[in-house]
């Protein structure tokens, strides 16, 4: 081995140039041949230590072709993190997931830089460092920051650091592309969650369900969609596993009973095999008027639907016709349900017992069935 490449071998790699996931495979394979035929046609960046910051990937060719790397040293001024960004953001083809999870080490980073530059002041003799000192960036806004510099949206880095914190093997598996944060947050809720019990032994005669819809069967739903978010609070049901449960539903349903069941317009037409697999036939529908919007494809959303479904006959109890428009203003909690959806159900409904099926509390009057509510 030539002096060069032995001290090549032996080089340290920074920190700061792990952010980005190492190349493999065929990607590699195309890096090294390159190099072999045309050479090093972009130096590889160290510190004034010979550490490398930019170009692990092109140093980790020239070894493997014994192609003598040329180098630059980077000045030290400004931010180093920002600065290896910016060198490779533009050279990788990477997801808003992988850049997510990646911005996550950055933002580590950043704030690093940002409590060093807080001590350098310090250091300074600076009477009042936090505030008129430090800029109000350097506070509780890293996070924007490595959004801003990842081109990602800062819930995603807020989510990515969750999952590297609670599952690094699934932070790894966003790394590397096999997995969006999505995929990633809806896995870790599987691995907390508990197989719900088996459902009462009784007969009901009124139903109510929010069922924890999968949005991949609508083909409408990608990764920054907001109908997406459901599966990350509760695992999420495809069509055919909600369909399953029409046995133990129709052997718990009372001759004449009545369904309210919630569902969002993306997965309207989808909703109508579980009604009919629980037993139940639609009748008419609810329309909840949220107020405040929700992002869409085609417009800004603002409702969901509570449809009425009918096993037998079963009208209501009471006749009170309440408005099928109810606009009550949504709370910040994921998936809850205004309250006046429940008295009117128990208004019209008055008599027979009651379930709600993944039910996320206790309330009186009600037996609860789900991961939450049981």
């Amino acid at each position: 081995m030539t002096d060069w490449l032995e001290h090549e071998v032996g080089r340290e790699y920074h920190p700061v140039a792990a952010l980005f996931p190492l190349m493999e495979g065929a990607e590699f394979e195309e890096l090294k041949a390159d190099i072999a035929t045309n050479g090093l046609l972009e130096a590889i960046w160290i510190d004034d230590d010979g550490q490398v910051l930019d170009g692990r990937n092109r140093h980790r060719a020239c070894i493997e072709t014994e192609t003598q790397p040329e180098f630059r040293t980077w000045s030290g001024s400004g931010s180093l993190v920002s600065f290896v960004v910016s060198m490779n953001l533009h050279r990788r083809h990477l997801s808003s997931s992988q850049r997510g999870m990646i911005a996550t080490d950055a933002l580590r980073m950043l704030e690093e830089e940002a409590e060093q530059r807080r001590l350098a002041t310090l250091k300074q003799g600076a009477r009042y460092p936090d505030k008129e000192i430090v800029p109000e960036r350097e506070h509780g806004q890293a996070r924007d920051q490595a959004a801003a510099m990842f081109q990602t949206n800062p819930r995603y880095v807020q989510d990515a650091k969750r999952i590297r914190q609670e599952a690094p093997d699934l932070a790894d598996d966003i790394r590397r592309g096999d997995k969006t944060i999505p995929q990633a947050k809806r896995e870790l809720v599987r691995r907390y969650k508990k197989d719900p019990p088996p459902l009462p032994d009784d007969l009901y005669r009124v139903w109510y369900a929010d069922p924890p819809w999968e949005y991949g069967n609508s083909g409408v739903i990608g990764e920054h969609d907001n109908y997406g978010h459901v599966g990350r609070h509760y695992p999420s049901m495809t069509i055919a596993e909600l369909c399953e449960m029409g046995g133990e539903v129709k052997a718990r349903c009372a001759t004449d009973a009545v369904l309210f069941l919630w569902v969002t317009s993306p997965l309207l037409e989808e909703c109508f095999p579980v009604i009919r697999a629980w037993g139940f036939r639609y009748k008419t529908s609810f329309v909840w008027d949220k107020v405040r919007h929700n992002y869409g494809h085609y417009n800004s959303v603002r409702h969901e639907l509570l449809l009425i479904c009918t096993r037998g006959s079963c009208t209501p109890d009471n006749v009170q016709l309440f408005d099928s428009v109810q606009t009550i203003e949504r709370s910040d909690r994921h998936s809850e349900k205004p309250a006046e959806f429940r008295t009117i159900i128990e208004t019209l409904y008055p008599h027979g017992k009651r379930i709600e099926l993944f039910a996320r509390g206790k309330y009186d009057g009600w037996d609860g069935w789900g991961n939450e509510g049981a």
